[in-house]
């Protein structure tokens, strides 16, 4: 397999990782994108199902995830259970 990239985008590589860390870091930035497309294509698929997500619920969500405190002080964390459920409603992916 052979990649082309530019001569910024490898010095800048070799900069964060050095010359012998190149093909862990390049497989981990695939992996991550593969990720977030396939994130990206869960949630189109559920908004298709189920209908596009109510923005102020997404963002209600996102305030949780960021430990965000209520009006009352308290922080309300994203609880374990629904984790999986809430994370794939978010937007946070793409």
């Amino acid at each position: 397999m052979s990649v082309s990239l530019h001569e910024g985008t490898i010095a800048a590589l070799k900069e964060r990782t050095g010359r012998r860390g190149m093909s862990a870091y390049v497989e981990a930035l695939i992996q991550r994108q593969l990720e977030r497309e396939r994130l990206r294509e869960l949630i189109e698929d559920a908004e298709a199902e189920q209908g596009p997500s109510d923005p102020a619920a997404v963002e209600a969500k996102r305030a949780i995830l960021r430990g965000d405190t209520g009006e009352d002080g308290a922080v309300y964390p994203l609880c374990p259970s629904l984790m999986h459920a809430q994370t794939r409603f978010l937007g946070l992916c793409g």
